[in-house]
């Protein structure tokens, strides 16, 4: 059906223009007032069921609209709708109104009889606007609903009969018949259902009570109640009712047991439920409500165990122990809301646990026993007792292995510490003895016990010397009074029986007491000389030092010291030969005129009182009558003429030899030696008496001028000795051989050489005699017999030996001359 309506064409007319870009819309506006008045409106209405599939026809728009079905899309046409999402569309294809989404009625239009849905559909290129209403008509796709699931109502039991209660509505969302018609109650003894219209046509139900109610006899009705509507399918909805029947108080609480009996060990944790009590009563709510206390007894019940009133719980709030209480007893009462009540009893029996260690009692115990106790020696008498019961009671006593003690048992758990063995103070000067006592219980607890045992000491160990022996050395000369040497013994002894002294055995030395030699400091050990000491006397002493502890009776023992004397160089060399002539006699040594150079007119030999480096001694030519003429071996002391004689040399010539040692500083003697040069024997006879020593001032100023010459010559010579040194070092170095061949010795056969502790000793084939002397106007005249002599020289002395081919006497002018010093031992056998 189509009708005009000139407002809501307006309306669409304008609603279409709003959607259309600027530009166009101005243009289709003008047009649009210019034929307006021309314009006609119609209106189109349609029928649809809700919940229809989308896309499902709902009316042939074009038809209507007196349009072809392909015409439609020329025209512009379209739908247009405010404020509302898009329920419909148009097909263009065959010129339909069809449904653009699900539609839900009671979505759009609710509870209202009618449902109705309008749109405008917009022909642009006429301007026309046609007006479309569509109904959505109701299915029934809703079913009756409760606001509530459960409904909870409560009625006392003393309530009577014919009493009436509303109950919830239910709610249908959909119209006429599909909508609520009627209530419905599942069948029971005590409800019934009854509705009521009221004014605004919905139907109310109310629950009619048919029959009184007892509570203890059922106390809980549950019904079901159902709404329906008439649609088609029949749809319904239910409501559960759960009528609960409130009590009266008529019932006194009853406790689950008339006595509880309950068994807890004493070593319950505080806190620790041990029992619940429990009381019903056959009401309910208030008067059901049960409430337990304790009752008020006399005694420390109430201060070990607490209730809880509203659970009935009993729990510990104290340490339970079974050695304080074995038993409680609780009353308690159960009273409900009202005030009725009952009473029971809780009968708790306390178990015992292994809960307490053994314990010691020391009935006399001893802080210090001597060390030579004899075994069997009480040290400690106890008791031990444990205050559990049973087998957690039985304890047994121990102590450590590898110690003189034992443990000795006695009545009433009694045990006596005895020593087994004699004690050693010096190994263990105390015991820190634990005693164990363990008792049997599980787990098993255990007690120490401490005992601080001193050994008191007694005088069983003598001084001790750390060594067997001891030697000291000091240097002879030494000032009285000087520190020796120090010795120490020990003593493991304490107090007085370790307090040591010290002194010297009794001992003589040449018919001297040692005590007047050395004495001891009886405190400290430090030994003192009392003289000064001297090497040649006596080089060594052997003393005994006696310590003494100071304990009752004394201990003692002794150790040997050895001291020796250090030689120093204190004695001056002493020149055995020449001897010095004590018949006022002139010993003169003979050199003949045909000696060949080299010749061994005599031998200076000397000793050295003192030993080592300070009794090595070297020889030098001090001064000459005849410079040049003779050499003295620099180790051996051997003058030797050093030129052939001529006739020209004086018949009397003048030596003076220096002897000297090698002691830090050193020291010397010199020796004069005659010399007589002749061929033969009567020459020296007849020449003996008229010797003189020549004092000519021509002749000394002869001897200067040799001496200035000799000397000129040996500096040429010793530079051409220090080249010869130099080659036979390069070839020393070349050849590789040992560095203890120096140079000097090159020219000796090896056979001489003996090695002596790093010491080469030198052999010398040289002895003679030779005695010139005047007696009675007779003079005899001995010549010089060949001997061996042994001279033992160091290898340090012997590297200069090149030396001893230099002439030593350049000098004579000053009385003096400087040789190289070398570092040789001899020994003149």
């Amino acid at each position: 059906m189509l009708e005009v309506d000139s407002e809501k064409t307006n309306r669409g007319a304008m609603a279409a223009l709003q959607k259309l870009p600027h530009d166009r819309a101005l243009v289709l506006l003008c047009l649009f007032l210019a034929a307006l008045w021309e314009a006609g409106v119609g209106q189109v209405r349609y029928s649809v069921p809700e919940e229809i599939d989308k896309g499902s026809f709902v009316g042939n728009i074009a038809k209507d609209l007196g349009l072809e079905p392909l015409a439609l899309a020329e025209h512009g046409v379209r739908i247009v709708s405010r404020g509302r999402t898009q329920l419909f569309a148009l097909n263009p294809r065959s010129g339909s109104l069809v449904t653009a989404d699900r539609i839900d009625r009671e979505e759009l239009c609710a509870q209202s009889a009618r449902c109705l849905v309008s749109f405008n559909i917009l022909l642009e290129d006429k301007l026309a606007i046609y007006s479309v209403e569509v109904e959505i008509t109701d299915i029934n796709d809703n079913a009756p609903r409760f606001g509530v699931e459960e409904l909870e109502l409560k009625i006392s039991e003393t309530t009577m009969p014919g009493f009436r209660i509303p109950l919830k509505s239910a709610h249908d969302a959909d119209v006429g018949e599909n909508t609520l018609q009627k209530y419905e109650l599942n069948p029971n003894d005590h409800f019934s259902l009854d509705v009521r219209s009221g004014v605004d046509g919905n139907k109310y139900p109310e629950l009619v009570l048919e029959r009184a109610l007892d509570r203890e006899e059922e106390a809980v009705h549950r019904l079901v109640l159902m709404a329906s509507d008439r649609g088609d399918p029949v749809r319904s909805g239910t409501s559960r009712i759960c009528v609960k029947v409130l009590d009266v108080n008529d019932n006194a609480p009853v406790f689950t047991q008339p006595e509880y009996r309950v068994s807890v060990p004493e070593n319950v944790p505080v806190g620790t439920r041990i029992v619940t009590v429990t009381a019903t009563d056959a009401d309910e709510g208030y008067n059901a409500q049960v409430a337990y206390f304790l009752e008020k007894n006399p005694g420390e019940t109430s201060e070990v165990f607490e209730l809880k009133s509203t659970s009935g719980d009993i729990t510990v709030i104290r340490n339970l122990d079974y050695e304080d209480a074995k038993f409680h007893e609780i009353d308690i009462e159960a009273q409900d809301g009202p005030g009725l009540l009952t009473r029971t009893k809780v009968l708790v029996t306390v178990l015992d646990v292994n809960d307490n260690a053994p314990e010691f009692y020391m009935t006399s115990v001893t802080s210090s026993v001597p060390e030579d106790s004899p075994p069997g020696t009480v040290i400690a008498l106890f008791n031990v007792h444990d205050r559990d019961s049973g087998q957690n009671a039985f304890t047994t006593c121990s102590l450590p292995e590898n110690l003189p003690f034992k443990l000795e048992g006695s009545v009433d758990n009694y045990h006596r510490l005895v020593t087994t063995r004699a004690l050693d103070r010096e190994q263990y000067s105390f015991y820190n003895i634990t005693l164990t006592a363990k008792d049997e219980g599980n787990p098993s607890l255990s007690t120490d016990a401490h005992v601080l045992l001193q050994v008191a000491d007694i005088n069983d160990n003598p001084p001790a010397f750390p060594r067997t022996s001891y030697s000291a050395y000091i240097p002879e000369n030494n000032p009285r009074g000087a520190s020796i040497f120090s010795i120490m013994a020990y003593d493991p002894d304490s107090k007085d029986n370790a307090h040591v002294t010290y002194s010297l055995a009794e001992d003589t030395l040449d018919g001297v007491s040692l005590s007047s030699y050395i004495s001891i400091n009886s405190d400290t050990g430090v030994l003192y000389a009392l003289c000064s000491f001297d090497y040649e006397q006596f080089q060594d002493l052997q003393l005994w030092v006696i310590a003494q502890d100071s304990g009752n009776p004394p201990l003692s023992s002794n150790v040997s010291l050895s001291l020796f004397v250090m030689d120093q160089n204190d004695n001056v060399p002493e020149i055995l030969y020449p001897t010095v002539p004590t018949d006022g006699s002139t010993g003169v040594e003979l050199a003949p005129r045909s000696a060949e150079p080299g010749y061994l007119v005599t031998k200076v030999v000397a000793v050295d009182r003192d030993s080592g480096q300070n009794a090595w001694l070297s020889y030098r030519l001090l001064k000459a009558s005849e410079p040049g003429l003779f050499t003295v071996g620099l180790h051996t002391g051997e003058v030797r003429t050093a030129r052939a004689l001529l006739d020209r040399d004086a018949l009397k010539q003048s030596l003076v030899v220096a002897v000297q040692d090698h002691g830090q500083p050193p020291l010397s003697a010199t020796v004069t030696l005659t010399v007589a040069v002749a061929n033969s024997i009567p020459d020296v006879l007849a020449d003996l008496g008229s010797i003189r020593t020549p004092t000519d001032p021509e002749d000394s100023d002869l001897t200067l001028y040799l001496v200035v010459a000799v000397a000129a010559v040996s500096c040429v010579f010793l530079v051409f000795v220090i080249v010869l040194l130099a080659l036979r070092l390069w070839h020393w170095y070349s050849s590789r051989l040992p560095r203890a061949v120096s140079g000097g010795l090159e020219g000796v056969p090896a056979s001489h050489f003996v090695g002596v502790d790093g010491v080469r000793a030198f052999l010398q084939t040289y002895s003679h005699e030779v005695s010139l002397t005047a007696d009675s106007q007779r003079s005899h005249l001995i010549f010089p017999q060949p001997n061996y002599a042994d001279t033992l020289i160091s290898q340090e002395s012997c590297e200069k030996n090149d030396f001893l081919s230099a002439p030593q006497s350049l000098l004579e002018d000053k009385g003096e001359e400087t040789f190289s010093q070398v570092n040789c031992l001899l020994q003149y056998t």
